[in-house]
């Protein structure tokens, strides 16, 4: 009965539709307007040592490993504006 179930469940997420995700873009022109704002989070996703070297960052933002997205996705609120960026 158990491998049945199992069975029935695998089937059915083979059927389900893809969802595809859309991720709203900005310009560098829509990002300096919002900079210092409350509710705008940038995060540098670089490479840390691209990171480190690098003498051009945005004021303000956040260095956060791509490769380790799982680890700080959830810390940041669901009600700011993230903008993740990589130069």
């Amino acid at each position: 009965m158990l491998w049945t179930v199992c069975l029935l469940f695998v089937y059915g997420c083979a059927l389900l539709p893809e969802r595809e995700v859309r991720v709203p873009w900005m310009t560098k022109e829509e990002l300096k307007g919002r900079l210092g704002s409350a509710g705008l989070i940038v995060l540098d996703v670089r490479k840390k040592p691209d990171w480190d070297s690098s003498g051009r960052k945005i004021p303000g933002s956040i260095h956060e490993d791509y490769e380790e997205v799982k680890k700080w996705a959830g810390k940041y609120p669901r009600d700011k504006t993230l903008v993740l960026y990589c130069a």
